[in-house]
């Protein structure tokens, strides 16, 4: 395959660049322009990558560009999609799809009405660590999976990012800001959520920011910081699910799945790598497996490249509109779990499990 489908970015935030240098990669994929409402960080991205600098407007009316990579804040995540698709473009967007159901089924709904595809981060599950350990799944290696668990806890960002008020805002907090890492692992590894259990709870009513920048400002706490429940597969596994900012130190594995004939221990979805870990009956401890899948390190934009190489190909895209929009009512089912009394919330909005990556793949051609 030669071809490839010219792609712009709106959002030269920090993210931004992983982005350009992930796209570099792939085939598929050839970034040609950047835009931000700021135009002096649109130029300096420009400069810096050798694309060329556009308002938003411009980028949205050339021709040229056929994907659209939206980089906004996460509140004008649905917003800035839907304006994209209006524009005859494809989208892929940083994570989550949209701050509700609501939001994401109108981003979903236009982009059916126009044709056109809608592509969602986070991409992780697609690098090496996430895809040795599905291979291991899907090839009988720990049995049917039955249970495990997901833990992502700590004590929040406001020692360290220097823009932590939003965190503790709506859109913020530990299940919107990385639950959908976890999800979207989950589900490639498992397939969809049927139902979920939770509680959340608040462990401090403000935070005060110690980092340089804003040094001392003592914040409000707006959302829960601490979500536990149970994730009930259609498959029939049950995983137990911990998204905390109230955590100050723990000792549990990111993600582990317990199968009939053995355990397996899942890297942290927020990385693109290893290691991975196979326990079976007979053997004395875990061994570590090989990885069989390239792109172990920060390789953001496979998602934007197997958005590009499925349009080339007439197949499914893998990181989806529907595993995005399933990914946000998982999340949203937690709160109203939890406000209900913890009573078993029904997912509506399921999504097919994602094709699995060959491991042979050609190097920069997703297949």
């Amino acid at each position: 395959m030669t071809s490839s489908i010219k792609a712009g970015i709106i959002g030269c935030g920090a993210i931004s660049q992983a982005y350009f240098n992930g796209c570099k990669l792939f085939r598929a994929i050839d970034l040609v322009a950047c835009a931000d409402l700021n135009p002096d960080a649109a130029r300096a991205k420009a400069e810096q990558n050798n694309v060329r600098a556009m308002s938003v407007d411009e980028l949205l009316a050339d021709p040229d560009i056929q994907i659209v990579i939206n980089l906004t804040v996460p509140q004008a995540h649905a917003k800035v999609s839907m304006q994209i698709l209006q524009a005859g473009k494809h989208v892929h967007l940083e994570k989550p799809l949209a701050m509700s159901v609501e939001e994401g089924a109108a981003v979903l709904k236009l982009a059916n009405e126009r044709n056109l595809r809608v592509s969602c981060a986070p991409d992780t599950f697609l690098g090496s660590g996430q895809q040795t350990s599905r291979k291991l799944i899907d090839d009988g290696y720990i049995g049917k999976p039955l249970s495990g668990t997901a833990m992502m806890l700590g004590p929040g960002v406001e020692n360290w990012h220097q823009s932590a008020e939003f965190y503790y805002k709506k859109g913020g907090g530990p299940m919107f800001d990385m639950g959908p890492y976890y999800i979207n692992a989950l589900v490639n590894l498992l397939g969809p959520v049927q139902a979920v259990t939770g509680i959340c709870t608040k462990g401090y009513a403000q935070r005060t920011i110690t980092t340089a920048v804003n040094f001392g400002k003592v914040i409000d706490v707006d959302v829960p910081t601490h979500y536990s429940g149970n994730l009930v597969f259609s498959s029939g596994a049950i995983i137990t699910m911990m998204q905390s900012f109230d955590v100050r130190r723990h000792k549990h594995s990111s993600i582990e799945i317990y199968g009939t004939e053995g355990s397996l221990v899942v890297p942290d979805p927020n990385t693109f790598g290893g290691p991975v870990s196979l326990y079976r009956p007979g053997n004395e401890d875990w061994s570590q497996c090989a990885l069989t899948h390239p792109y172990k390190d920060n390789s953001r934009g496979m998602g934007v490249a197997d958005l590009a190489q499925a349009i080339l190909e007439h197949r499914p895209h893998r990181c989806s509109a529907e595993l995005a929009l399933h990914a946000v009512e998982v999340m949203e089912a937690f709160e109203k779990s939890s406000e209900s009394g913890c009573a078993l919330v029904t997912i509506h909005h399921s999504c097919p499990r994602p094709a699995a990556l060959s491991p042979r793949q050609l190097p920069s051609i997703l297949s």
